[in-house]
């Protein structure tokens, strides 16, 4: 809209503001030249739409969009509330009638709002390292390896069987893109008559100081005896927290699990009490230690029960069970039915998304009731707001594990053809094994197998698309697969590709690092 004739009472000119379209504005750290060399670079105008669509997302800038090794310079994302003003000036000749020679420009200012801008992206971070695909030789030329590692084109075997420099660069090198200062500690002064704490091999991580003295009592699989009563410092521990009704409350409906069942999971006491999750760190070392190695490993057993002498032991036994992928299977990593928390393949720098801080619960806390009464104004139950669902520790034919990764004790399989596989040697039992514990040899993996099945057919129902280019022919093959145990080798080693995410609730890594 041309705002020359429109003026204010001081001159200035009015405008009227559009209501449409809304712009997002790209702050591009270069002169552009080529717009569409600059949409390139940007992953063109899809790859900039999907990040818009994202409010998480940063977007990348590519300067060698073509390099596959090219590693990208992020912008922030900010929103703002500023306008598109295109100005134009116009400028026109004027001759003076009285001097012909005398010749005066009249200029004029038109001015047009083009769209309001409601997002900006900023690039303020600094570029990554950049490391070329170059091989450097004896002499000190350099040659390119892009001809050699990059297949543009169908190759023949010839192709992959070259002998090649080892070119295998990291996605990133700098996980930050802008500068930090550390703030480095003075050295602490300690009072005369301190001991440094003895530092050993153990503490691979933070060097600095020692491990914390955990409560619980770990057993391995080959060790001969048994605790039959927690640490004293677990005693004390659970004492100072427990100051409430709430808390011997959840004490004795523990200690009742415990009597009716002597192995117990952390998920499955989850998802049995409602109490939280820091407080029964404290509360599972004064009932229960911690088995790490044989069939019983990352669970919990009474004080003086030794499952390794007890046959009727082995339904609590612990099955690693993996949702298997792979074309054989069905359907590719892109189709997981249960798709993974993080991906590698989408990786973005930490900085991106102000993620919400652990709110660190403290021992006052907790004698506050915190553990198990929570705070005030919740919508959920006191009864129920910590309890997970019973998908996290029981398998029931027709369902999905919640996870990629699940650890299931036998009893939990809630499937009569499982039960039976796990029975098949009721009453000669002979010895107790550290792979298959009291069950015959290779009961976990014909678990897995049924197991594999069933989750076959329940995506067969729910999506039949991914099936459709499978012959009945195949699919017989693939059950005798299957029932056989063949390709034993090629399940364990795609299987690799799907541990459980960081942060799992079904992680024993984890679960061990609470006591550490």
């Amino acid at each position: 809209m041309a705002a020359a004739r429109q003026r204010g009472p001081r001159g200035s000119a009015v405008l009227e503001l559009p209501r449409t379209p809304r712009l997002v504005c790209v702050e591009y750290p270069g002169l552009v030249r080529d717009v569409g060399a600059m949409l390139r670079t940007l992953g063109g105008e899809q790859g900039v739409s999907r990040i818009y669509a994202d409010p998480a997302k940063r977007l990348e800038l590519y300067f060698r969009p073509k390099d596959p090794y090219c590693h990208p310079v992020c912008a922030n994302r900010f929103p703002t509330s500023t306008m598109l003003l295109r100005v134009r000036r116009r400028s026109k000749k004027k001759q003076q009638l009285d001097t012909e020679e005398q010749i005066q420009s009249e200029v004029r200012f038109e001015m047009e709002i083009l769209g309001i801008v409601t997002t900006v992206y900023k690039f303020q971070g600094m570029s990554d390292f950049q490391y070329l695909a170059m091989h450097s030789g004896p002499d000190g030329k350099q040659t390119s390896m892009y001809d050699k590692v990059l297949m543009l084109k169908p190759e023949k075997e010839e192709f992959f069987n070259r002998e090649l420099p080892l070119y295998i660069p990291p996605p990133i090198f700098s996980r930050l893109d802008t500068p930090v200062d550390y703030f480095y500690r003075p050295d602490i002064q300690h009072r005369e008559g301190y001991n440094n704490p003895q530092v050993s091999g153990e503490n691979l991580i933070g060097l600095s100081r020692a491990r914390r003295p955990h409560n619980a009592i770990f057993v391995n699989f080959d060790d001969e005896e048994i605790p039959t009563k927690p640490l004293d410092a677990a005693v004390q521990n659970w004492k100072k927290v427990c100051t409430n009704p709430v808390d011997k409350k959840v004490e004795e409906e523990l200690r009742k699990l415990f009597e009716a069942r002597p192995v117990w999971s952390r998920n499955a006491v989850k998802a049995n009490i409602s109490i939280h999750p820091d407080k029964l760190k404290v509360l599972l070392p004064y009932l229960a230690y911690y088995m790490l190695t044989g069939p019983w490993r990352s669970l919990w057993v009474r004080f003086g029960y030794d499952p390794r002498k007890q046959p009727e032991a082995k339904i609590y036994q612990v099955l690693d069970f993996r949702i298997r992928c792979g074309m054989k299977y069905g359907y590719a990593a892109t189709d997981m039915p249960v798709k993974a928390k993080r991906s590698t393949y989408n990786y973005s720098l930490p900085i991106t998304v102000k993620k919400q801080g652990s709110h660190t619960v403290s021992v006052h806390d907790l004698k506050q009731g915190l553990g198990s009464a929570g705070t005030s104004g919740a919508k959920k139950s006191p009864s129920s707001r910590y309890k997970l669902k019973e998908s996290v520790y029981i398998f029931r034919e027709g369902a999905l594990p919640p996870y990629r990764q699940m650890f299931y004790q036998l009893c939990d399989l809630n499937v009569e053809s499982l039960q039976k596989i796990i029975h098949r040697n009721d009453g000669t039992e002979s010895e107790c094994t550290e792979r298959d514990g009291w069950c015959l040899a290779k009961t976990s993996d014909d678990l897995r197998d049924s197991m594999s099945l069933m989750i076959k057919q329940i995506i067969r129902s729910t999506r039949p698309a991914l099936f459709s280019n499978t012959t009945s022919s195949e699919d017989g093959k693939e059950q005798l697969a299957y029932e056989s145990g063949e390709d034993e080798d090629d399940e364990e080693e795609e299987e690799e590709d799907f541990k459980p995410s960081d942060g799992s609730e079904n992680e024993m890594e984890t679960e061990i690092l609470d006591y550490v």
